[in-house]
């Protein structure tokens, strides 16, 4: 039976300071929350750090340890702030002792290549933190709507019975004035009847662009594609404003189809990207063999190319999709008040009337988008292991 082998001790002058680093940011947080950012800083480090000896040099067993800290800290959170407070303090607890554990048994070493520098494997775990923060950064606003949209109050702020768990503190009150408000169900409606049209002629140009734009003859190529996905780069005011003064010129400013056309032209770059990146591995000799058999481009085009490129087809018209439906600018411009869709009747709420509805109909546009990425994750996937660029 071969000797296991022993688990390589990490020495406290790396591991206390790194926890007490650790610290010290959260230590940042709950004390903002309490009006003392600097004592809260300092508290969290020296804390944190004298946790960190006690569990991995005197106690040295991680599970209760863990368990003791979770305690500790959540009972100091309750006293700071009640039960939201408390239920943080014990997610803070199961994570500090885990995060000591991790480093004094060099268990962050299981996963990185044996021969790494100490600096490259520092680099190597600051880069993902780097990450997590911005991504904690862009999607805590998300965090915050969400269970406002449930408050049982017309605030945009969380109440006391909120806070403290109160099932009187929450409500679907918003839910159901959405449901039954005339204002809301038209702009419903509109967003339902022009992203969906806005979406099929963004798949048809933008799929014909992208395959004539991937054959070699084709002469500017370059220029055309850059022409073609300006959308994506131009301001969005500039283009909507040339939209305007166009479109008035031609009689579609402030019509259905005009709108429509608009959300076409913002979508076509997304269909064009995606359809582009499917065709980068696409076998062209299976298009001459199906020429070869007699063929025409229409039935090649649905019976060979299609079903190969369908994935990113998909993707791009979930994405022109997701312009459509959560584009504003450009329908105040070329639109009326007969195309007020669910954006314009959002931001007309924000400007004219605070309405904590508003809340409720951006916690759908965001479960909605979130379902809709999923499935684009999905697709890639499936795209790549038809390329055979991943495993199945």
């Amino acid at each position: 039976m071969a000797a296991l082998t022993p688990i390589s001790r990490t020495p406290v002058s790396f591991y206390v300071p790194v926890v007490a680093a650790a610290g010290a940011v959260a230590g940042l947080f709950v004390g903002t929350a309490q009006g003392a950012s600097l004592l809260g800083v300092v508290l969290g480090a020296v804390l944190l750090a004298a946790a960190a000896f006690v569990m991995t040099q005197i106690i040295k067993v991680e599970s209760p340890s863990r368990w003791g800290l979770v305690v500790i800290l959540a009972i100091v959170g309750f006293f700071l702030g009640g039960i939201p407070a408390m239920i943080i303090g014990g997610a803070f607890g199961w994570f500090f002792g885990w995060f000591s554990f991790w480093l004094y048994e060099g268990r962050y070493r299981a996963r990185v290549a044996p021969y790494l520098t100490p600096g490259q494997v520092l680099w190597h775990f600051t880069f993902r933190v780097i990450c997590g923060a911005i991504l904690v950064f862009l999607i805590t606003p998300i965090l915050v709507v969400m269970p406002l949209s449930f408050n049982a109050e017309d605030f945009f702020t969380f109440t006391p019975e909120m806070l403290r768990f109160d099932p009187e503190g929450y409500s679907l009150k918003h839910y159901r004035d959405f449901l039954s408000n005339s204002d809301w169900q038209n702009a419903l409606k509109n967003s339902v009847q022009i992203a969906p049209m806005a979406t099929l002629l963004s798949v048809s140009f933008g799929t014909l662009a992208a395959i004539g734009l991937s054959q070699p003859h084709v002469p500017f190529r370059r220029a055309i594609m850059a022409i073609l996905i300006s959308p994506m780069i131009v301001p969005l005011i500039i283009s909507a404003a040339g939209m305007y003064f166009f479109y008035s010129r031609i009689g579609l400013q402030g019509t259905y189809i005009g709108v429509v056309l608009a959300h076409a032209a913002l979508g076509i770059p997304f269909v064009i990207i995606t359809v582009t990146a499917t065709l980068v591995g696409f076998d062209n000799s299976l298009t001459r063999a199906a020429a070869n058999m007699g063929a025409g481009p229409v039935t090649t085009f649905f019976r060979v190319q299609m079903p190969l490129i369908l994935p990113g087809v998909i993707s791009g018209g979930l994405f022109a999709f997701i312009t459509s439906f959560d584009e504003v600018v450009v329908v105040l411009f070329v639109g009326s008040a007969g195309q007020k869709t669910l954006p314009w009747q959002m931001f007309t709420g924000l400007r004219e009337q605070i309405s904590p509805t508003i809340l409720a109909v951006a916690t759908i546009l965001v479960v909605v988008s979130i379902a809709l990425l999923t499935v684009v994750e999905v697709l890639r996937r499936r795209s790549e292991r038809l390329r055979g660029m991943s495993p199945a």
